[in-house]
């Protein structure tokens, strides 16, 4: 995490605040402050995080900030006083109450604030360095919770964190953790498999991969799991839980440039679980965090334990209850779990405290099975990999009831853009498949249109309402401060001819930020101009983001889950979109891609009067 003063200068004032909240609700706990205090800041970073309109315009209005759920008083005066002066005191306090380097060793996976407080209280512990010695004095084993395998568990994470500690995308995770489910499945005595953690949850950057078993014959298990093709080191092996060193390939398909020649690893997590505790132990590992803490809370105020094990009715009884030999009322599903606290199963995706445990029912969130169309696809005519025969020919096999074929616009020169003319040659070409393919599949003549940096279109209007369908995208001058940049969106989506408006910020995870536009702003005008935003399937954009579809939902805005397709295998990507999706409570009658060929053809048309 950065410090304020270190911040990117192109931050928005919410994710400033965010930032600095965040931080202070990992100083406070390190600093012994009671928790209430602790999870009131680390909810407030949660929740102005994932804002779509910025705090700034409303910043001394308490009324209006304390209307925002997770937001209080106390915190909307430390708003108001950032906004006022740059900084917040208390922060700055707390800064400097605690050794700068104290900060590097909070990031050390694993080491909670308790860890570090007690590692800096007994060990002297200020930073990285002193943390190395302490780890190599034997008075290390004698503190609380400090045995020989704790503190292995600590240098494994010291030296995961400085060499390949850092998040990965879920593209790049996500095939090697099925992969591990696949495998583990077929070894002998292993009855259950699944991932969790934040891969589960769709996150669009993991940390590490999590695996839970049930297995008859746990060192088999074990053993099978160490052994996999690309572990690289063995970090810890026990009776319950291995921990490994993966490679991770990297494939960035047309970004090839991102690749910077070396090879990432990630942990893989595996941890063995008794059949009677699957469904608690999923739930656990599965968090997030928040989410767990509401659900244990939940669980104390009917009486009741919650842990990793199962949930336990309250008997007074000191130390866990499943080691005193009491009995769980629920644990070997989820949904067992969730309903003796009276609640719906509720899907990992949404598993944020961002308000799931106020449902009533499971929500009924987008998959991939309703989507029946592909709206924003490439040809070897620009970038694309695929002739047009080929392309039809995809979506078909997947069982599309539509493919539009949506090559760049004549300023993409770099993307082999369309000059008029050859938009003109290639619908004669489209024509022809047509007639090629019949009634088999609808083939929309379309184009990704830049959007230009002042907001104008590449293509006259003559043109626009000539095309059946126009995705309107941003692909340059996209450092453009956020007033520019929501102005530009704005006349994009007001424009008559547009359909949908194609990865909104142009971020690229990790790599590019894009543009920060007012997304509250722009979702209200694509509604007001019944235009779709998409999510873009790509796991190195999947621009909108969670939160932005989120917003969406509120508003009641279309949305398309596009996959950009340029080659083949950008048709499986679908599924990175969806998971996006669902992480912002997406339904499956917003998303107009998953409707019906006579209601898509229909909205389509309606855009040409």
């Amino acid at each position: 995490m950065k410090v304020h003063g270190i911040l990117e200068s192109r931050m928005s004032f919410n994710r400033e605040l965010a930032s600095i909240f965040e931080q202070m609700s990992r100083l406070l706990e390190l600093t012994g402050a009671n928790r209430f205090r602790v999870n009131a800041h680390a909810r407030a970073a949660r929740v102005i995080k994932d804002l779509t309109s910025d705090l700034r315009p409303i910043a001394h209005d308490a009324v209006a900030l304390t209307a925002i759920e997770g937001i209080g008083k106390g915190i909307a005066g430390k708003i108001a006083e950032y906004a006022d002066t740059g900084e917040i005191a208390e922060h700055r306090e707390l800064l400097g109450s605690v050794p700068p380097g104290l900060l590097a060793v909070l990031e050390v996976p694993g080491l909670g604030p308790k860890t570090v407080k007690l590692l800096w209280d007994e060990m002297g512990v200020v930073d990285l360095d002193t943390l190395r010695a302490a780890l190599d004095s034997e008075k290390i084993t004698t503190l609380p919770r400090m045995g020989k395998k704790s503190v292995e568990k600590i240098r494994a994470a010291l030296e995961f964190a400085e060499s390949a500690g850092e998040r990965h995308l879920l593209g790049m995770v996500e095939p090697v953790a099925a992969s591990i489910v696949e495998r583990m499945l077929g070894v002998g005595g292993v009855t259950r498999c699944a991932y969790a953690g934040s891969l589960r949850r769709g996150r669009e950057t993991i940390g590490d991969i999590d695996i839970l078993v049930c297995a008859d014959d746990p060192p088999r298990a074990h053993e099978a799991f160490r052994s996999m093709p690309g572990v690289v080191q063995t970090i810890v092996s026990g009776e319950t839980k291995t921990s490994v060193r993966l490679e991770l390939p990297q494939n960035f398909g047309r970004w090839k440039g991102l690749d910077d020649g070396t090879t990432p690893t990630v942990q893989a997590d595996l941890r063995v679980v008794p059949d009677r505790s699957w469904g608690a132990a999923l739930m656990y590992f599965t968090g997030s965090k928040a989410h767990n803490v509401r659900l244990r809370e939940r669980a104390i105020k009917q009486g009741m334990t919650l842990n990793e094990y199962g949930l336990y009715r309250s008997d007074g009884g000191d130390g866990p209850p499943q080691k005193r030999g009491v009995e769980p009322v629920a644990g070997e599903t989820e949904e067992s779990v969730y309903a003796e606290l009276g609640l719906p199963w509720l899907p990992p995706e949404i598993r944020e405290d961002r308000g799931e445990l106020a449902l009533a029912e499971t929500p009924r969130l987008i998959e991939v099975t309703d989507i029946r169309a592909e709206l924003h696809a490439h040809t070897t005519a620009s970038d694309g990999a695929l002739s047009l025969d080929e392309l039809v020919e995809c979506a078909r096999a997947r069982g599309f009831h539509t493919i539009a074929v949506t090559d760049h616009s004549r300023s993409s020169a770099q993307a082999g853009g369309l000059s008029v003319e050859r938009l003109r040659e290639q619908r004669e070409q489209i024509e022809a498949a047509r007639e090629r393919f019949g009634d088999s599949i609808t083939i929309l003549h379309g184009s990704e249109v830049d959007i230009l940096a002042d907001g104008s279109l590449d293509y006259d209007d003559d043109v626009l309402a000539w095309l059946d369908i126009v995705v309107a995208s941003p692909h340059t001058a996209l450092s453009q401060n956020p007033a520019k940049a929501t102005a530009r969106l704005l006349r994009a989506i007001e424009h008559p001819m547009v359909h949908i408006v194609g990865h909104p910020t142009g971020r690229i995870i990790g790599r590019r930020p894009g543009l920060e536009p007012a997304m509250d702003e722009l979702i209200a005008a694509a509604v007001e101009h019944d235009v779709a935003l998409e999510i873009n399937s790509h796991w190195l954009r999947l621009d909108l983001r969670d939160v932005h579809v989120r917003a969406t939902v509120d508003a009641g805005c279309r949305i398309a889950i596009d996959c950009d397709v340029h080659r083949a295998e950008d048709f499986d990507n679908l599924r990175f979109g969806v998971t996006t999706g669902r992480r912002g409570w997406l339904e499956a009658g917003r998303v107009v891609n998953a409707l019906p060929a006579a209601d898509l053809h229909a909205w389509v048309r309606g855009k040409r009067g």
